[in-house]
């Protein structure tokens, strides 16, 4: 379909989520396309984070972790995480980085399968996954790391996979993985299946339980808004809670933490899978992001998602040879997560050339344009600006000038 700038201007003034982009501090003269790699900040979390560093650190000091509830903080945040990815309350806990996380959930899994010693990856999972599962193979000998084609990945659930490990998300071409499937297809083999949500959490409609998943793990800096370098969230399912151990034993993974007792007993729990100290500030700082969600139907968060999504497609599509690109994400919108992704062979050299214009995506090797969407913020003449820019790129070639091919180091 041919799409006017008048009809995305008249979608914008239709579109019920629209005061969303008022809780976000969003740069004058920029369209920001790379909320799937750090969301912008939220008002909310500059008036909270004064609120604890001016009320419950410097006048509170070390009563907060009693009087402000810092202590319970990582089951709180949890708790707020929970229904966005289907999840019950007591199911999630906020703690570490995703690749910790990962590491923890892989070992736990690992230990509720005895006698199963294969941990099975996409060949395209995000690239840390796979370091912490080639990590965990080597420090334990009988445990065997496979990476497999997404066209194998059925093939090679038998009976000696203790865990199937997958991306809900493609990060490279936004492809979507069918959870109630795969979750299936693990079980059916006799395995665990393990989630990482880090690219579809916030934007898209999870239900981690309706869909039998086992565990799960995601990253709260990037469609959560938690600010870079946020702290991280783990599930693990209501029936293995008790069963599974973390590999890290960590004193507040402890029953009782605060008996600072010489041996290790477990909590129960969710509450056994943290491990040291939670950072306040920085968990402060994820559970004001948290804020722009509440009132929020997801449903309609994926509704507008996949709006914008088609509309930036139905647009670059007469200009694909033009420009001698083509579209790398599904087309079709059920197989598709929250992004755009397009393919050109001077990929990096066209996104800085946006950059420069005020233009923010992101690049990944070894050809991929990455257009994230986020539908809190993002309007649908945003999708018609940056389709022009990207034109004005292609046809005068300005991803030539020399100044574009210098490799930064975070691209």
């Amino acid at each position: 379909m041919i799409w006017s700038r008048p009809d995305l201007e008249r979608l914008d003034r239709d579109d019920p989520l629209a005061s969303c982009r008022e809780s976000f501090f969003l740069p004058e003269g920029k369209l920001y396309f790379d909320g799937n790699s750090l969301g912008p900040m939220p008002k909310a979390t500059r008036r909270h984070l004064e609120e604890v560093m001016d009320r419950q650190w410097s006048e509170g000091l070390i009563g907060s972790w009693n009087d402000h509830g810092w202590i319970h903080l990582p089951r709180t945040v949890g708790a707020k995480i929970a229904p966005l990815i289907g999840a019950a309350e007591h199911e999630v806990v906020v703690a570490d980085s995703t690749s910790v996380n990962l590491f923890k959930t892989l070992a736990a899994a690992l230990d509720l399968r005895p006698g199963r010693s294969v941990i099975v990856m996409d060949d395209g999972q995000f690239p840390t996954d796979q370091y912490i599962g080639q990590g965990l193979a080597a420090l334990r000998p009988e445990v065997r790391f496979s990476r497999v084609p997404a066209g194998e990945l059925a093939a090679s659930l038998d009976d000696q996979v203790a865990v199937l490990c997958l991306s809900h998300v493609d990060y490279r071409t936004g492809e979507l993985h069918d959870m109630a499937r795969w979750s299936g297809a693990a079980h059916a083999a006799g395995a665990l299946v393990l989630w990482d949500l880090s690219h579809s959490a916030g934007a898209l409609e999870v239900d981690l339980r309706g869909c039998g998943a086992d565990l799960a793990v995601g990253c709260g800096y990037k469609f959560l808004n938690g600010g870079p370098g946020a702290p991280a969230y783990l599930f693990v399912a209501e029936a293995l809670q008790n069963r599974a151990r973390s590999p890290l034993s960590g004193w507040l993974g402890h029953r009782r933490p605060f008996d600072f007792a010489a041996e290790y007993v477990p909590a129960k729990g969710i509450d056994r899978f943290q491990c040291g100290t939670p950072p306040i500030l920085s968990l402060a700082a994820l559970d004001a992001g948290l804020s722009v969600f509440e009132g929020v139907d997801l449903a309609r968060v994926r509704q507008k998602s996949l709006a914008l999504a088609d509309r930036l497609l139905d647009l670059v599509a007469p200009r694909l040879e033009s420009w001698q690109m083509e579209v790398a994400s599904p087309r079709r919108g059920e197989r598709r997560g929250s992004q755009v992704s397009l393919r050109h062979r001077h990929g990096y050299a066209i996104v800085q050339a946006l950059i420069d214009r005020g233009v923010i995506g992101d690049f990944r090797r070894p050809d991929i344009l990455r257009f994230g969407l986020t539908p809190l913020y993002q309007r649908f003449v945003d999708v018609w600006k940056l389709v022009e820019h990207l034109d004005e790129v292609m046809s005068t070639r300005a991803y030539e000038d020399p100044r574009f091919q210098r490799e930064k180091a975070v691209t």
